[in-house]
């Protein structure tokens, strides 16, 4: 079973590249495999900081034969009346690289053709695999890549040594003069430098040896049992954290968990003033009882092996001893005032050169707020506490504490709102005012929160859409996208019905008095921008591509689009759908011919057109009421009733007939149908199963 092992050995690779890093790599050997006709099993790939691995499993020796007919003159052309080739099929075959013995003759559309049967015979893998692996390396594309040594090549840092090994055969290949062969690194400091790899079996073992567990998998358990048997032996449990346990795992290549203590005195402080420097700064893990109450406990994990773990533990004691006095002194400075003392502060941070500052961006947040309430009809207390909050929200962004740690803001907000006296809803609005801050975080709890927080991201949004900052490509400075989708989904978890209008209208016209731009191409590509964001959102949560295309337009409501989009997706499922999107189709297609919805009942002349209107008549009223009250599977189930008088009018009623009246009637009658139609979604969008 053949095996081809890719080893790339690099300076530490930032923990937050590899990932990526790797599908990519997976991704560009699959494509050239498949491009180039190679079979193989699987690739598997893997990372440490110093190295991106994949391993081709049951690769074959060479590439498939490649067979193609190349269509050429005709037979009565190719041949003459003795029936020996002429020059015209010579000159063909010659320039196929082909011998008349390669020619076939094949019909094509009823007239007989010589073809050229070429046959290109595969290759040996390892010449291909010579040829390909440069451009495969290249085209691994990272956020911050770098040069080095003068070479034109870029990565994410400098490749060191690459091993290419067809089971036990290197396979040479030049990446810019950078060393090719079957030598690897071990642990920088534990293992050797000159590792020879004889064939790819012996791989793992030997940097296992040399103290580097190749398999990333295999760390990561290595990692998470090891340090949750050390919080178990002090009676408590880890306080789990994916992205740390992540990072931990691409930083280290042979993991060993250690145990360290922690000055009692700094339990006194705010649970997040000690985990943050912990996890932060030191990828440490804290230790926490039954009640999710801190214990005077951390766990690090070391890159390396078990020796001298209690120095090493009084080590990491004194470095997290030094963060936590830091930050105990900061929260003592902090607490000396109230977290109001720190708003006026605000006017001397820049938010943005052409929208001022903090503070500026406060009383917007503010203004915009109390639009939100008015809009949502929130009661005086709670319109109350927003106002508050929303005056205290950015506060804790001059604090010490922030300073130094700028992961805590909001957090410390909040803890400095309490400690000000600040009552439970305000100090947890402060806080509340920046989640959703990334992928799968939690939303806000509270109302006072879910206003504050829309009206943060939105200031954000139509701020940088007036100054004309908007996202471009892959560039996305300010987090646009990621604000916009923070407001969709606090709206949607929220059911707050509001649309996106609503939202920006206020905004801009905020930003109107001190900027110039032109507010209604702005509001039109802020729209158009939110509309991009929910049609992405919708398909990645299951709803099909054709469905968002049919309700996205309807309007600019938020969660009217959201509903609208689940019940059709699950309506689109009946068995009958092929026949009703035929007939409805027809009618949104000749709607488009009529200039007037105005329906004369004297000139419905045929019987199939009086009784369209009769059915339609009878059952409109029913599918607008459903689509007040937001039924729309309802409104499309009354649709159906539509169907069949729908098909008997095209099949025997003109439409486009010489008599004007009668054909702007009819016209008229479809029209209106369309239009009904329309207010639930174009179902000229939906495709056929």
């Amino acid at each position: 079973m053949n095996k081809f092992l890719l080893e790339i050995g690099t300076e530490e690779i930032p923990s937050r590249f590899i990932d990526d890093s790797l599908n990519q790599l997976k991704n560009n050997i699959m494509s050239t495999l498949k491009e180039e006709r190679i079979s193989f099993e699987d690739i598997k790939v893997y990372a440490t900081p110093r190295r991106l691995v994949a391993i081709i499993n049951k690769i074959s020796d060479f590439q498939s034969d490649l067979e193609e007919l190349v269509k050429g003159p005709s037979k009565k052309i190719g041949y003459d009346e003795k029936g020996n080739p002429t020059k015209a099929l010579e000159g063909f075959a010659r320039g196929q690289g082909v011998v008349l013995e390669d020619i076939i003759i094949k019909d094509f559309k009823g007239e007989e053709y010589i073809y050229a049967n070429k046959v290109q015979k595969g290759k040996k893998v390892t010449e291909v695999l010579q040829n390909e692996l440069p451009q495969i390396i290249k085209n691994i594309n990272f956020p911050k890549p770098m040069k080095w040594g003068g070479k034109n090549l870029k990565f994410a840092r400098p490749i060191r040594w690459i091993i290419s090994l067809f089971n036990d055969e290197i396979v040479e290949f030049d990446l810019e003069g950078i060393i090719v062969g079957n030598v690897t690194r071990g642990h920088r400091f534990l293992g050797s430098s000159n590792i020879k790899i004889g064939n790819v079996d012996e791989y793992f073992d030997k940097l296992r040896e040399n103290y580097v567990i190749v398999d990333q998998k295999e760390r990561m358990e290595i990692i998470k049992s090891g340090c949750e048997k050390l919080a178990k032996e002090k009676g408590g449990n880890l306080l789990q954290d994916k992205g740390l346990l992540k990072e931990l795992t691409y930083i280290v290549e042979y993991p060993t968990p250690l145990i360290g203590n922690i000055n009692h005195k700094f339990l006194e402080l705010p649970k997040e003033v000690i985990t943050t420097p912990m996890k932060e700064h030191q990828r440490y893990y804290p230790v926490v009882d039954d009640k999710d109450r801190l214990l005077p406990y951390f766990i690090a994990v070391r890159n390396g092996n078990k020796e001298y773990l209690d120095t090493v533990a009084k080590g990491n004691e004194k470095v997290i001893e030094a963060r936590l006095e830091d930050a105990k002194f900061f929260f003592e400075e902090d607490t000396k005032y109230n977290l109001e003392d720190y708003v006026d502060k605000l006017k001397n941070v820049v938010f943005q050169e052409k929208l001022g500052t903090i503070y500026d961006k406060t009383v917007r947040i503010k203004e915009l707020t109390a639009h939100l309430s008015e809009i949502l009809q929130l009661g005086e207390e709670t319109e109350s506490n927003i106002q508050r909050a929303a005056f205290l929200s950015k506060a804790d962004l001059v604090t010490n504490m922030v300073n130094e740690f700028s992961e805590l803001q909001g957090i410390m907000g909040r803890e400095y709102a309490k400690i000000s006296g600040e009552n439970e809803i305000v100090s947890l609005a402060v806080y509340e005012h920046y989640l959703p801050r990334f992928s799968e975080d939690e939303y806000p709890t509270t109302t006072a929160g879910a206003v504050i927080s829309i009206a943060d991201k939105l200031d954000t949004i139509c701020g940088c859409f007036a100054i004309g900052i908007q996202p471009t490509g892959s560039q996305d400075p300010y987090g646009l996208r990621r604000q916009a989708l923070g407001i969709i989904n606090i709206i949607l978890d929220k059911n707050i019905n509001i649309s996106i209008d609503e939202l920006i209208d206020n905004s801009l016209s905020i930003y109107k008095s001190n900027i110039d731009f032109n507010i209604d191409k702005v509001k039109e590509e802020i729209i158009k921008f939110f509309k991009a964001r929910m049609k992405n959102m919708f398909i990645n949560n299951g709803i099909r591509y054709d469905v968002v295309d049919a309700i996205i337009n309807v309007n600019n409501n938020i969660t009217d689009l959201h509903t609208r989009a689940i019940e059709l997706n699950k309506w689109i499922e009946k068995d009958e759908l092929e026949e009703v999107l035929t007939a409805f189709n027809r009618v949104v297609k000749l709607a488009n011919k009529a200039n007037e919805t105005k329906i004369d009942k004297d000139l419905l002349k045929e019987g199939e057109e009086k009784k369209l209107y009769q059915v339609f008549s009878d059952v409109k009223e029913t599918i607008l009421s459903y689509i007040n009250e937001r039924e729309y599977d309802k409104a499309l189930d009354v649709l159906l009733d539509l169907k069949n008088p729908i098909d008997d009018f095209f099949d025997n009623v003109m439409v486009m007939v010489d008599n004007e009246d009668l054909k702007c009637n009819r016209l008229a009658l479809i029209k209106t149908i369309a239009n009904t139609m329309n207010k639930i979604c174009d179902l000229s969008k939906i495709k056929n199963k």
